[in-house]
């Protein structure tokens, strides 16, 4: 699976709460179009919800410390410098969005490394980098894939999506958690996970 477009649909959002919404223009947005190391990243829609991070690319501007948040609604402009969108910034949220298993890049070749075993409180990254499909924003890698490389926002942690956990709803049809633990190796997998969102990252 190699999503060509951002995460979509009416399943997006897995908790209600919490909310704090704030607007960003959509060329304080990355990674978007060619705001992104391999510049044909997805474009922004309304009814899109890619996580993103907001402000600058560039390490020498406070990369990895960027603000993060999910894409909540969309308005275009003319152009797409003035589009405006409307983010959740809320730290707790839980959102299912496309995340890349990569773990560490050959810095301009490739992937390198990837996680065959995902688990709940991995950490999660806004990633730009030129080997993940153009609706994918999010991987497991601290490093993007540029060469020199740099570090990546954390965006937040693999969680169980609502249907996810054992005996959902008392008495579901889960006697044991459904949540994707097992991937296969040595190969690039993207597909929805659910991700508990933290709004900026910490440096270590």
């Amino acid at each position: 699976m190699s999503p060509a477009t951002f995460q979509s649909g009416s399943d997006w959002e897995q908790s209600s709460e919490p909310c704090t919404y704030i607007q960003v223009m959509d060329t304080d947005l990355w990674p978007v179009g060619a705001r992104s190391v391999s510049g044909t990243k997805d474009t922004l829609a309304d009814g899109d919800h890619p996580v993103l991070a907001i402000g600058s690319m560039l390490a020498v501007d406070g990369r990895p410390m960027n603000l993060t948040g999910v894409l909540v609604t969309y308005r275009a402009g003319a152009t797409a410098a003035l589009g405006i969108a409307t983010l959740n910034v809320a730290n707790g949220v839980i959102v299912r969005q496309y995340v890349a298993n990569v773990l560490t890049y050959d810095p301009g070749v490739g992937c390198l490394t990837f996680q065959v075993a995902p688990f709940v409180g991995e950490p999660v990254y806004v990633d730009d980098s030129a080997y993940l499909a153009a609706g994918v924003t999010l991987s497991l890698s601290p490093l993007n894939g540029s060469n020199p490389q740099v570090k990546n926002p954390l965006a937040g942690y693999l969680w169980y999506c609502e249907n996810e956990y054992a005996n959902f709803g008392v008495g579901g049809p889960n006697v044991a958690s459904t949540f994707d633990a097992s991937l296969p190796p040595g190969i690039l997998t993207e597909q929805e996970y659910c991700v508990l969102l933290i709004s900026a990252g910490r440096e270590p």
